[in-house]
């Protein structure tokens, strides 16, 4: 186990670099900020040039690559870091200089146990990009497909690990100070970012959450996923479909091939709500790098490392919040944050209902051209700290993509409104889980379910109390004081064997 002073010299090593970028002079001047940290900042930017304006993602570039990554989870916790500095992070773009083509080759044929040359028939030196876990190379298979070859960079896996570590304590640390921190949940931050990280170090990972991404657009026209090559793909290299494209970025490129950006917007919104509310499986990190246009007007995602996953019910709460805020049921938005427990129950329903009105009705039948996305976010975490409601990290991630997409919409699209265009869709859903129809349906398959368990509920009673007779005597016992059961037990087994037979003859008759 890595010793506290280890923790605490990595920590003041990338103290002192965040200092001289001026990355740490918001914490130090907030009044929230416990004085033992701003010490411990004073101390870290001692005899430093400090830049007037932070420069956040630079200084997380140049911490190393697990500190890009960290940057990058942190982007989506604008109330851990702030507004302006969660957003000058969504910057980042996961730049590093690119490893020695035979450095690369090497990794590709330690990661598929087998020569570059009986794999590919040929394979690009350069790279055509470089990230801090990974780089891509594009490369011809030897039956002439032309695909993307992503390899992971060799020693990133004991780098990561050593910054985890250290993070973790960290993040134990503030914790344990308690009040904001606590509610913070950064442990919890970090334990997310964990995840992400492993996943992105394990590509066979990646590659599994394109094929589930993949399977679950397919009801989703003009948004596609690139196929795996599975023969090709091991833990430390993913092959993939290589699709010329047109980053969504280049909106004047776009054009220029004569793209309808109204429609590409629309269809971004509409696939990323599918994903979320539909799938509960979404991509996580839809910045405008991660998302092309083919040439036939498609939408292609790339890259596949961050991902959401949100279960059923809170999918649910998610999409009745979204209505509720879409159709200005407040009340109704604000009894979901109760029931599923997201406000704790010591505080008022109404009262948080008008909390919400007091960020919904500003934003209702506006395009987002007209809309302050960081004001929107300053009052709904407002909000949360007014009435204590923990972190959830699954909503955050979402958040975060949410903010994502909506910005590359509006590159697309400055008059889009996601409102307009996420109501029909979460509409169409709630309609067909919530509804009647769909209600009922449940209530049959838990009582099938129930009927199908209950031979198997008689066959536990009869082992518990077996039938006497054909067996041998059993040996003689010492004399103990009987249980008296009566007849309930009696009754509660012939009603079993009689359910049990009605259950057997509504199996036979479904069958």
């Amino acid at each position: 186990m890595t010793r506290p002073a280890t923790h605490l010299w990595r920590l003041m090593k990338w103290l002192r670099t965040l200092a001289r970028h001026g990355a740490l002079a918001g914490i130090e001047r907030d009044p929230m900020t416990p004085p033992p940290v701003k010490r411990l900042i004073r101390i870290a930017r001692f005899g430093a040039s400090v830049p007037k304006v932070p420069q956040y993602a630079e200084a997380f570039q140049a911490c190393g690559p697990a500190a890009i990554k960290l940057g990058q989870a942190l982007a989506t916790r604008p109330d851990l870091v702030g507004e302006e500095a969660a957003h000058d992070l969504l910057r980042l773009q996961d730049r590093l200089p690119a490893l020695p083509y035979p450095v690369i080759k090497a990794a590709i044929e330690r990661g598929l146990a087998r020569p570059v040359d009986e794999v590919f028939a040929s394979i690009e030196e350069t790279p055509v990009g470089a990230a801090s876990i990974a780089q891509v190379h594009r490369a011809v298979t030897t039956e002439g497909v032309t695909v993307a070859v992503k390899v992971v960079r060799p020693g990133v896996e004991a780098e990561f690990a050593a910054a985890l570590e250290t993070y973790e304590w960290a993040a134990a640390q503030l914790e344990e100070i308690g009040g904001e921190f606590a509610r913070l949940r950064p442990r919890l931050t970090i334990a997310t970012f964990r995840q992400w990280t492993l996943r992105e170090l394990d590509l066979r990972r990646e590659a599994a959450s394109a094929s589930e991404l993949a399977e679950g657009l397919t009801a989703e026209p003009g948004f596609r996923v690139p196929t795996i090559d599975w023969k090709r793909t091991s833990r430390t290299v993913l092959t993939l479909e290589w699709i010329d494209g047109i980053k969504l970025s280049d909106v004047a490129a776009i054009d220029a091939a004569g793209h309808d950006r109204r429609a590409l917007a629309h269809t971004l919104v509409r696939g990323f709500l599918r994903q979320a509310i539909a799938e509960g499986f979404f991509h996580a990190d839809m910045h405008q790098g991660n998302l092309m246009v083919a040439p036939d007007g498609d939408l292609i995602a790339i890259d596949f490392g961050i991902m959401g996953r949100i279960d059923r019910r809170a999918r649910q709460w998610l999409a009745e919040i979204l209505f509720g805020l879409i159709t200005g049921n407040y009340r109704r938005v604000a009894e979901i944050h109760f029931e599923a427990q997201y406000v704790p129950a010591h505080h008022n329903v109404a009262e948080f209902a008008t909390a919400l009105r007091s960020v919904g009705e500003p934003m209702r039948g506006q395009p987002v051209k007209d809309m302050s996305v960081g004001n929107m976010l300053d009052s709904l975490f407002a909000i949360t700290r007014d009435f204590d409601m923990v972190t959830q990290p699954h909503l955050l991630l979402l958040q975060k993509t949410m903010v994502m997409v909506e910005g590359v919409a509006t590159g697309l699209d400055p008059d889009i409104n996601m409102w307009e265009v996420a109501e029909p869709v979460v509409r169409n859903w709630l309609r067909g889980e919530l509804g009647p129809e769909a209600l009922l349906a449940d209530r049959m398959v838990e009582d099938i379910r129930t009927l199908a368990r209950l031979p198997d509920l008689v066959r536990r009673i009869e082992a518990a109390y077996p039938v006497k007779g054909g067996a041998p005597p059993a040996p003689p016992l010492a004399p103990v004081e009987p249980v008296r059961f009566g007849w309930g037990w009696l009754g509660y087994v012939a009603v079993a064997l009689v359910a049990g037979a009605a259950g057997a003859g509504v199996m036979h008759w479904l069958g």
